[in-house]
């Protein structure tokens, strides 16, 4: 378990900060701007959560969690582009296959219950849907720094597959709370020209 005594370091002063494996790097670091949209993707969830209960508060407690773990994984550069943990010497933690695999089986789960779509769907209706969409563009966009940095060096592709499902997950949960996509606001192309 971590413990934090001490919140601020002054470390970060001359605009470096420290990897997971104490590596010194600017704060634009691509790597650290990867992990830093997976927080802000996880603060995202949360605010969602605040409008959650029973099953749908679950699966986003356990993404946030991922969320954390994902970060972990992120922050600690890997020797190889492996999602073996045990072949990357010193790797805490590395996003698993099972990881994927349960928001896999959460989406189809989801998604049996819902109407098929004919249209795109617009952020709103419930409160908690809403912010599932904006946790969602959140995802896309740690997914586009995830892949920027897995172009210049080895990343967990674990972590790719995962923050991709992630943001499947999330558009399918805001249908679900969105009573099953009866409320889902969609878009009308060209209707206020």
């Amino acid at each position: 378990m971590v413990k934090l005594t001490r919140i601020y370091t002054r470390g970060g002063d001359r605009g470096e900060t420290s990897l997971g494996d104490g590596a010194r790097v600017p704060k634009h670091d691509p790597r650290v701007a990867a992990y830093g949209a997976v927080d802000e993707a996880n603060a995202a969830v949360g605010v969602a959560r605040l409008h959650a209960s029973g099953a749908v508060d679950e699966m986003l407690q356990r993404i946030q969690n991922d969320l954390f773990d994902l970060g972990a994984d992120l922050c600690r550069p890997s020797a190889a582009a492996s999602a073996d943990a045990s072949a990357d010497a010193g790797a805490d933690l590395r996003i698993q296959q099972s990881q994927v695999d349960r928001l896999e089986r959460e989406i189809d789960a989801l998604n049996a219950a819902l109407k098929p779509l004919d249209s795109f769907v617009l952020p709103g209706g419930a409160p908690a849907a809403a912010y599932l969409h904006l946790a969602r563009t959140i995802a896309r966009r740690a997914e586009r720094e995830i892949t920027a940095l897995a172009a210049r060096e080895p990343v967990n592709p674990l972590a790719v597959k995962y923050i991709n499902r992630l943001s499947d997950h999330l558009f399918v949960l805001s249908r679900h709370v969105n009573d099953d996509g009866a409320k889902d606001v969609l878009w009308r192309p060209g209707a206020y020209r």
